[in-house]
């Protein structure tokens, strides 16, 4: 970290690229993902309709099976990154991702589809662990997680808008059209990438492909106490947001008949995970990241409690239900990058394969918490607000554990 000090503290890691356009950059990457995920969400009862499917909760997989691809992807990407360095694994893993696009577009059943958008989660693994391994590159501790807070807000608030583009597009044409959109986006981003991208991973830092090394590596990531510790908070965490992500269109157009409105609805939730990653950017070099992410995992359980009281006790309305849905990401957005960079942190040596199992650990665990909760949909909001609340009281646990009970105490690293 030779080319920072307290007046310029901006990596010369990724020139040509400035400051403002390499945040842009990892946020756009990064946000291949929640753009495909979250723009079907719309689109999940008319695929439903397409496919003749006679389940209610089957069309769920859509989400569901794109993120098996995108956690089972990331098992692989950090270790060819930390070998083959990260400009090659990343623009491979976006041309698989355009590729995925046009088979779903021309996908003629919805096995076909399902494949594709395997092929999809897959792709994305290549450009959120890329990303995450690139600002390791370039930046260390604090500085890292004010980065990744940045890049966090705008890749956050794709999901934002991202079910609103689907209803438009879907309102204009088929649903099919979403995917076009998505390829479009993926060939733009995978061009950005190729033009201005430096690799940041020089080669006599490069790590051999050799099985003892790699699983060298992978058990330096998961027995160290912190990074495995917060991977594991980390899964619970999203467990709660992915359960909420299956089941948000029929919980807002079943149990709130909100119809077409549905988007807009998920929008105003999701605008907290937006509002918390800016605030994380601008507080968290002076606060530090467990004071933060301690505060707030610890208010995320009261949101959960809460949410389980009201469900229990028949007094949950919808403007009850959107406030805390919307606390529930803001908490969220103010833990994502701190647990990201709390778990990279003593990873320097070998941030790609790290971010790798840390990525696989929190994106499979948490695929299996939502889709758990999400089949077990019933029309009433009991299932989610029990799987909330239990895998809050979990992640809280690990977390307590993993800090030796001293929580909101921030460790000085040098940086």
């Amino acid at each position: 970290m030779s080319d920072i000090n307290a007046d310029a503290w901006v990596s010369s890691g990724h020139r040509p690229m400035g400051f403002p356009e390499f945040v842009v950059v990892i946020a756009s990457i990064m946000a291949l993902n929640p753009l495909a995920m979250d723009m079907m969400l719309p689109a999940l009862p008319n695929i439903r309709s397409a496919f003749q499917i006679a389940d209610a909760n089957r069309p769920q997989m859509v989400l569901s099976i794109f993120l098996v691809g995108f956690g089972v992807g990331q098992f692989v990407m950090g270790p060819l990154s930390d070998r083959f360095g990260r400009r090659p694994v990343l623009l491979g893993g976006m041309t698989v991702y355009t590729i995925a696009g046009l088979l779903a577009i021309m996908a003629p059943s919805f096995e076909t589809l399902l494949l594709a958008r395997a092929l999809q989660g897959l792709g994305t693994a290549a450009t959120r662990v890329i990303a995450t391994s690139i600002v390791r590159d370039c930046y260390a501790g604090r500085r890292m997680a004010s980065v990744m807070s940045l890049a966090m807000m705008v890749f956050i608030a794709v999901p934002v808008i991202a079910p609103s583009f689907g209803q438009a597009v879907m309102l204009l044409t088929h649903w099919r059209g979403i995917f076009v959109l998505l390829m479009i986006y993926g060939v733009i981003a995978l061009a950005w990438s190729a033009l201005r991208m430096p690799e940041t991973l020089p080669l006599e830092l490069r790590k051999s492909l050799a099985i003892p090394d790699v699983l060298s590596a992978f058990r330096q990531t998961i027995t160290n106490r912190t990074t495995l510790g917060y991977a594991l908070a980390a899964g619970g965490v999203q467990g709660s947001l992915f359960a909420f992500v299956f089941s948000s269109q029929q919980i807002f157009t079943e149990i709130f008949k909100l119809g077409h409105y549905f988007p807009v609805a998920f929008a105003a939730c999701a605008v907290g995970v937006a509002i918390a990653g800016f605030l994380n950017s601008r507080i968290v070099g002076r606060i530090g990241m467990r004071v933060i992410s301690h505060a707030a995992l610890t208010g995320f359980a009261v949101v959960a409690g809460a949410l389980l009281l009201a469900v229990k006790t028949d007094t949950l309305s919808l403007p009850l239900f959107m406030v805390l849905a919307g606390l529930m990401m803001f908490a969220f957005g103010l833990m994502m990058a701190n647990f990201t960079a709390l778990a990279m942190e003593p990873q320097g040596k070998i941030a790609g394969t790290a971010s790798s199992l840390y990525g696989t650990i929190t994106t499979l665990l948490g695929i299996g918490i939502g889709t758990t909760i999400g089949q077990d949909y019933d029309g009433t909001l009991l299932p989610f607000a029990t799987g909330f609340f239990l895998c809050t009281l979990a992640a809280l646990a690990v977390v307590l554990v993993t800090e030796k009970g001293r929580m909101f105490r921030p460790h000085h690293h040098p940086i």
